[in-house]
């Protein structure tokens, strides 16, 4: 005889242990680690949260989801990352005050924002969400 609450709860259970082993770590290549730290410290509004060698830092912007550059001068200015955040006329404010200005703003038609920002190597980091400048 089946039990099928039995084998329905191993599948609930299978989705779930998924869903917590999901985790972003979008990486970023720089041609100069020290001047790229400094400007993704302004940009995120923190030092990196930790460097793992030499060549790279890493800021965990939310549980399992970090952001990473890496110096690899041959592939530097190649990058794009948009992050996604539920403030972003807050955050976007937060950055100007910190001294990077965007590279412009798209609204779409669904009400969501993309500001972008390019690195001193021209990779492209964005920010979008749900808007309330009009």
């Amino acid at each position: 005889m089946v039990d099928l609450d039995l084998m329905l709860s191993q599948e609930l259970l299978r989705h779930s242990l998924v869903a917590v082993l999901i985790a972003l770590f979008a990486g970023i290549y720089v041609r100069d680690l020290e001047t790229a730290t400094g400007w993704y410290s302004r940009l995120f509004g923190d030092e990196p949260s930790f460097f793992p060698n030499d060549a790279e830092a890493v800021w965990e912007l939310a549980e399992h989801r970090s952001v990473y550059i890496e110096v690899k001068p041959e592939s530097a200015g190649q990058s794009v990352v948009t992050i996604f955040v539920n403030d972003l006329d807050v955050r976007i404010a937060a950055i100007a005050e910190r001294g990077i200005e965007s590279f412009g703003r798209e609204t779409y038609e669904n009400g969501v924002s993309k500001v972008v920002y390019r690195d001193i190597d021209g990779n492209e980091v964005g920010f979008g969400g749900m808007t309330t400048a009009l």
